[in-house]
């Protein structure tokens, strides 16, 4: 592609050199340019890129696009912008040749329930008879091909460019989870999305946004900067969860075409007549007037918010009422939610990804509703990530659980003890008591915790003092098949753990 074309609608401050010439690729890591390339040098959160200009041209770069003064050789065209990230995002958009445009694009974003209602609203379309792919925290997905997800959205340039493949390849829809950190480095702002759904907002992220507030502003700039930009035309624009409080100020705000769901107030969309247990969800919705029934075996309250989320959505892209039953009675389960794992002990076991400390609760407090005898939570917090959240989590889990052990998630680079530690620093030790790990039959309406940091051990520990009709969770990792241990990822999933030491019954009673 010629420079002149690439670069169009880039804020350009300077430019040096040949704009006429031929470009290759685009890149912005400097060890994957190639010769003819334009290199992008994007001041990082842990490394600038304007350090290693040297060696994309070393590589072959023949054009720098960069935001700060840099001296290089007449032969190479550099390009001086305003911001160098935002000029990245452009220049994927107009190498892939806009995909975006090419297919209906929906954006789910919030706290909790993100990967769940991309599930169920894939499962609506496919049965439409839409051909779908979906961008999130599992994985990235189309035409039953898989690809690792490095992050839950894409960098710019990765988001333009699969985008271009799935619409190469024949999709016409794709869910994307939105991410707080992608609206703040503002890696989808040149995404032309039909569709923007909110869930919720709770403490998370705090590490990085430092205030709540913050953190609102984040997922807020979707409704109110980049939907305003789309092009696309449907009767609503914007799905909000009208019961959450943030959610309110956004359909107070954001002057979009709204459609609100929920199951309090004067919601367009609700679910009427629900019934929960551990066996699943049976409930009727209310589709802006169309009632739906439908049954589900997916737990908890909170999923009739994600199923109304993925309902509202699909009304609006003007699927029939028909394939949003379908599509929601359809999907079975979401890896590393609330997946069932039943055991032949008569206890039931559930792997949720809950690691924070809204979804922990709400995992919990949905969980008391179903318990016969006792609830039994293996959870962690992970390292190098927001420590406000672990007393919280402490505080959460031995709150609704009759035995909390608390364990190592992710540390990282941090000391899997001092992590611990600062989850014990949540849990009221007046009225939970600290077990030994080598001490814990309880009664049934006992609360007690215990500390084993080996995750492995704790889950195999949980699972021998189990006993009939208790309720087992282990949060916190859900869909995640590894550990990171310091720097190193080593192979380890929840479910196949729990799946060997039941088919070892070396830790059954």
């Amino acid at each position: 592609m010629k420079l002149s074309s690439l670069i169009e609608g880039l804020n350009v401050i300077d430019i040096f050199g040949d704009s006429c010439q031929e470009i290759s690729s685009v890149c912005y890591s400097a060890d994957k340019c190639e010769e003819g390339a334009l290199f992008v040098a994007i001041t990082g959160l842990k490394h600038d890129g304007h350090n290693y200009i040297t060696q994309a041209i070393d590589r072959g770069a023949r054009c720098v696009v960069h935001e700060k003064n840099i001296k290089t050789s007449s032969e190479v065209t550099a390009i001086k912008v305003t911001n160098s990230r935002r000029a990245l995002g452009i220049l994927a958009k107009n190498y892939f040749r806009d995909p975006s445009a090419q297919l209906c694009l929906i954006g789910v974003t919030g706290t909790n329930g993100k990967t769940t209602t991309t599930y169920f609203l894939e499962s609506i379309l496919t049965r439409e008879g839409c051909k779908c792919g979906v961008l999130g925290t599992v994985n990235y997905r189309y035409n039953n091909k898989i690809f690792p997800a490095p992050n839950t959205t894409p960098e710019s340039y990765e988001m333009q460019k699969i985008l271009r493949t799935m619409v190469d390849e024949g999709i016409t829809h794709v869910i994307a989870e939105v991410s707080s950190h992608a609206l703040d480095l503002k890696r989808i702002d040149d995404c032309d999305f039909d569709l923007g759904i909110f869930t919720n907002l709770s403490h998370e992220h705090l590490d990085y946004h430092l205030t709540m507030e913050n953190y609102f502003q984040a997922k807020k700039r979707f409704f109110t900067e980049v939907l305003p930009q789309s092009k696309k035309v449907y009767p609503q624009k914007i799905i909000i969860n009208g019961d959450d409080k943030w959610g309110q100020i956004i359909l107070k705000d954001v002057i979009l075409p709204s459609l609100s769901y929920g199951m309090e107030g004067n919601n367009i969309v609700m679910a009427e007549n629900y019934e929960l247990s551990l066996s699943g969800i049976k409930a009727v919705i209310n589709l802006a007037g169309e009632n739906i029934s439908i049954q589900t075996p997916l737990v908890g309250k909170f999923n009739i918010y994600n199923i109304l989320a993925a309902a509202a959505a699909a009304k609006a892209l003007q699927i029939s009422s028909t394939s949003i039953k379908a599509g929601i009675e359809n999907l079975s389960y979401v890896p590393g939610r609330l997946e069932r794992i039943d055991s032949s002990s008569g206890f039931t076991i559930f792997v949720d990804y809950a690691h924070k400390p809204d979804a922990l609760k709400q995992v919990l407090q949905n969980l008391s509703e179903f318990k016969k005898k006792k609830i039994i939570t293996v959870f962690g917090c992970g390292g190098n990530r927001d420590h406000g959240k672990r007393p919280l989590m402490g505080e959460a889990a031995t709150t609704y659980s009759n035995l909390t052990i608390v364990t190592s998630d992710n540390p990282r680079l941090e000391d899997p003890l001092a992590i611990i530690a600062e989850i014990e620093a949540g849990i009221d030790q007046s009225k939970i008591q600290k077990r030994s790990p080598d001490n814990l039959q309880l009664n049934n309406g006992a609360h007690s915790y215990t500390v084993i940091p080996d995750r492995r051990k704790a889950i195999e520990t949980a699972i021998s003092v189990a006993q009939r009709e208790d309720i087992i969770l282990i949060a916190g990792k859900g869909h995640e098949d590894y550990q990171i241990l310091g720097t190193d990822k080593v192979p380890f999933d929840d479910c196949v753990i729990v799946k060997q030491t039941l088919e070892s019954g070396s830790c059954l009673n």
